[in-house]
């Protein structure tokens, strides 16, 4: 018998777990104490490989870093910082995700956090998790020429100097538009200015058409597949490179195209995780080079559920081989572990 997944009418409390007091307390380390980032940042105890067991579970956020904020009907609702944070952290400090990727404004805080629960005799959170900076977010999403994604974020100068553990990058490709060549030509630079660090670049290809004076996304095999090769040859060595593809149907033939490690992308907001569970089980099910996933909104904003349990429910997919079946189970069963974990060490 197939398991309904539900919310029984529960849902997640931000401010118990993440009470605006402790919030604001980033904004007082970053006006009166701002080395604490850097600082922090070279004291994380950092993994000796990228993975512990070949594969990835990794939360993204870096969409309000290029002008995305929308969440179904609510244009704003990951401006939010307070409550974009705290699900953040809420996945971060309760589950067994392997780490977190996006923009340096994003990992400060996070950094900042860490050291607050640190200073209150608490362990480090971000201890031998996987960072990885976004490297862009030029392509202001509505501005015109979006489709050139400039770079404005991390550097693999300061990937490095932060010890982060790689850097990601976005390429829109529209054979439309020249404006696709330029941003090849810099994510080639990027992935070879990674390699001279030794850090692994994570390259998302989209194929992207103008409807009605907005860009679109195509997901099918064919668009995929054809991108793969693009992005694989990109920079001087694919020695570290992975990429970060979206899921479609006929996946075993998408991931036939690449030895190169796939990871999965979470996709548009669903607000309903039982899409996300069945596509991320069917993805890393096609072929054995598909590593692992690297999802935002889907985790973090997943309707009335936690965004932990959901977030448990992937990475047991990913790193365990969990049914999307299996999964509902586990998100069920796994909300509102941990709440405490802030507040216990960091007092408003």
């Amino acid at each position: 018998m197939s398991i309904e997944y539900t919310t029984n009418g529960y849902h997640f409390d931000l401010e118990a777990f993440f009470p605006e007091s402790i919030f604001e307390k980033i904004t007082e380390i970053r006006v009166d104490a701002p080395e604490v980032i850097e600082n922090q940042a070279r004291v994380r105890q950092r993994r000796p490989k990228l993975t512990t067991d070949g594969k990835l579970s990794i939360l993204a956020a870096d969409h309000p870093g290029r002008g995305v904020t929308a969440l179904g009907s609510d244009m704003l609702k990951m401006g939010n910082r307070h409550e974009l944070m705290g699900r953040i952290l809420r996945v971060m400090v309760t589950t067994e995700f392997d780490g977190f990727m996006s923009t340096p404004d994003m990992i400060d805080d996070l950094l900042i956090i860490d050291y607050l629960v640190q200073q209150s005799g608490g362990p480090s959170f971000l201890d031998n998790k996987v960072l990885i900076g976004c490297m862009q977010r030029g392509g202001i999403a509505g501005a015109a020429g979006e489709i050139e994604d400039r770079f404005g974020a991390y550097t693999a100068e300061s990937i490095d100097r932060f010890r982060l553990d790689g850097g990601k990058m976005l390429v829109r490709i529209a054979l439309d538009d020249e404006r696709t060549l330029k941003t090849l030509q810099y994510c080639a630079e990027a992935v070879t200015a990674l390699n001279r660090y030794e850090l692994p670049s994570f390259v998302e290809p989209l194929w992207a058409v103008q409807e009605h004076n907005k860009w679109a996304i195509k997901n099918t095999p064919d668009e995929i597949i054809r991108m793969v090769g693009i992005v694989s040859a990109l920079g001087d060595s694919s020695r570290n490179l992975w990429l970060k593809l979206p899921y479609s149907e006929d996946y075993r033939r998408v991931a036939l195209s690449t030895s190169l490690p796939i990871i999965l992308l979470g996709g548009p907001s669903r607000e309903d995780p039982r899409s996300t569970f069945e596509d991320f089980a069917a993805g890393v099910a096609a072929r054995s080079n598909v590593r692992g996933a690297m999802v935002g909104r889907n985790v973090t904003f997943p309707g009335d559920d936690d965004p932990a349990a959901v977030a448990q429910a992937v990475h047991d997919i990913l790193h365990k081989g969990a049914s999307a079946e299996d999964a509902i189970s586990i998100a069920m069963s796994s909300r509102d572990k941990g709440m405490d974990y802030l507040t216990q060490y960091i007092k408003g």
